[in-house]
């Protein structure tokens, strides 16, 4: 307002100083204009201005706004550095700062008293007495007051039944876990022994639980008696012990156990072992099938990516829905939709047979004697002891000490002892008039006359006699002279003769008969098998 007030005045100077410099003969209307005249200044008359004095006096507010205009209190601290807007505006700043420290609240606590003082030990009383101690099991130990009304007791009741469960650990007896778990020494004798009547103690196996049921006490101090007492003795019997009129007595609950082979096939792409394990084969399974074909087509060259392979497994599931995986029955390779390679678990010892070689002998390669790699192959060489070049009548194969050495085919142990610079030797006969020797070794398993069959352990690596080293030297012989081990083949008589080659084929036919993957759907359980719940947490589970 002031400064609209300021221009007026300033416009109507300039107007008044403009009319007094036009001279009085400019006026006239009838003057002709000169060349070197000035140039002529018109003004028109303005409305006079008020008078300056009737305006009203600016109040304590305006001319705080109207100083606070003029002079700027909040300079920019950035630019003109020392210079006295510059210390004004530090000024400023510093005054505003100290002005906000001055009335800062303080942090001191504010404290609010308590509806009723409590020391220590009356706080820890009334901290007992609530819920949410109690809840948690009271942690500060301290039990709920008695009032008046409380008598002591003059002795505390027992809990009429206690149920527990206990675990068969590995290497335990079934006497010592029950004597643990609290049973009296006579149920401990009768419990064992009418176990033993129906499975044997040492098929029980660790990790097997016990559910037990403990009755009262037949005096003060005694140990409980023993209601019942419950476990899976088999993968198809529960067994039960029961407390009746006449005592303890055993209870079978069989479980409906189905066996249906388990069978995989697929197709084998870069790698046999990788495309088993994607079709869903168990490790173990795959090993033993590696394990069979190996002994007939070669793993790295007779088998190619887009052959079918087949296994069938022993298989069992039962009622409750416990499955068990056991070894395998059959392996067999398909090429081009035609069996290359069929094998079946046959006879007491559980060895792979072919089917094509059922009834007439067979040559079979023999595998290496040792998980090892070759040092010095057959042929003439210097002898690492004596010196000189002779004859190195065989394979030696580099192995840890200890390894285990096994034989390469079936035969009958012919010699097994010291034997000069062999060490330790076993020599092996086999058929065909094929013999193999083994030296060095650090213990032999075997001994003379013994008849041992492809695989068995027969001794372990050493370095006895002249050797520099733990390592085997593994020999053949044929016609009494050795001859180079490597390549090999040893010949096998057949070991299923006619009366037994019908049988084969039928079992043989009833494996090629199951469907891949039937035996993994589940069996529903008879209604007999669906027992009544018997325990209070088991009631709740349902």
């Amino acid at each position: 307002m002031f400064r609209a007030q300021q221009r007026d005045r300033e416009d109507r100077a300039e107007v008044e100083d403009a009319q007094r410099a036009v001279p009085a003969d400019s006026a006239s209307p009838h003057r002709s204009p000169r060349p070197n005249d000035e140039p002529v200044i018109l003004a028109f008359p303005t409305v006079p201005a008020e008078d300056e004095t009737a305006l009203p006096r600016p109040g304590l507010r305006e001319r705080i706004e109207s100083w606070c205009a003029r002079v700027d209190l909040a300079p920019d601290l950035a630019s003109d550095i020392g210079s006295r807007t510059w210390l004004r505006g530090l000024a400023t700043m510093l005054g505003l700062s100290g002005a906000a420290l001055a009335l800062l609240p303080g942090f001191t606590a504010v404290e609010a008293a308590t509806t009723m003082p409590l020391d220590v030990h009356a706080r820890d009383e009334f901290r007992s007495q609530s819920i949410a101690p109690l809840a948690l099991g009271a942690d500060t130990g301290r039990h709920m007051g008695a009032t008046p009304l409380v008598s002591p007791l003059t002795g505390v009741p027992e809990r009429p039944t206690i149920q527990l469960v206990s675990t068969l650990g590995q290497g335990d007896d079934l006497a010592r876990m029950l004597t643990r778990a609290g049973l009296a020494p006579g149920d401990v004798a009768q419990v064992t022994q009418l176990v033993g009547q129906v499975v044997p103690a040492g098929e029980i196996g660790p990790g097997t639980q016990f559910d037990i049921t403990l009755g009262r006490r037949a005096a003060e101090g005694a140990p409980r008696g023993l209601d019942s007492l419950a476990f899976r003795a088999r993968f198809d019997l529960d067994l039960s012990i029961e407390r009746g009129a006449g005592g303890l007595m055993a209870v079978r609950h069989p479980i409906r156990v189905d066996e249906t082979p388990l069978r995989i096939r697929g197709t084998v792409g870069s790698s046999l072992y990788r495309s088993a394990r994607n079709a869903g084969a168990p490790v173990g399974a795959i090993q033993s099938y590696l394990r069979a074909v190996d002994k007939y087509l070669s793993l790295d060259g007779d088998l190619r990516s887009g052959d079918q392979f087949d296994m069938i497994l022993s298989y069992k599931r039962s009622a409750k829905g416990e499955r068990e995986v056991g070894d395998l029955l059959y392996a067999g390779v398909e090429r081009g939709g035609k069996s290359k390679l069929q094998l079946l678990r046959w006879g007491k010892d559980g060895d792979m047979f072919a089917a094509t070689a059922v009834g007439q002998p067979r040559s079979v390669p023999i595998g290496q004697p040792v998980a090892g790699h070759i040092t010095s192959n057959y042929g003439a060489r210097r002898h690492p002891i004596l010196g000189y070049v002779r004859m190195h009548a065989g394979i030696d194969y580099g192995a840890r000490y200890g390894s285990p050495i096994y034989a390469v085919a079936d035969g009958v142990v012919t010699f097994a002892g010291r034997h000069g610079g062999h060490g330790n030797y076993v020599r092996l006969q086999h058929a065909g008039g094929l013999g193999t020797g083994y030296g060095h070794m650090s213990r032999i398993a075997v001994g003379n006359g013994t008849r041992v069959r492809a695989g068995q352990v027969i001794g372990y690596v050493g370095s006895t006699g002249l050797s520099t080293g733990p390592h085997l030297h593994f020999e053949a012989y044929r016609g009494g002279r050795t001859i180079n081990p490597a390549g090999i083949a040893v010949v096998q008589s057949p070991q299923i003769d006619g009366r037994e080659r019908d049988a084969f084929k039928a079992r043989l036919n009833a494996l090629l008969g199951v469907t891949p993957g039937a035996a993994l759907s589940s069996i529903e359980p008879a209604p007999s098998d669906v027992a009544e719940p018997q325990r209070e947490i088991d009631k709740l589970a349902r």
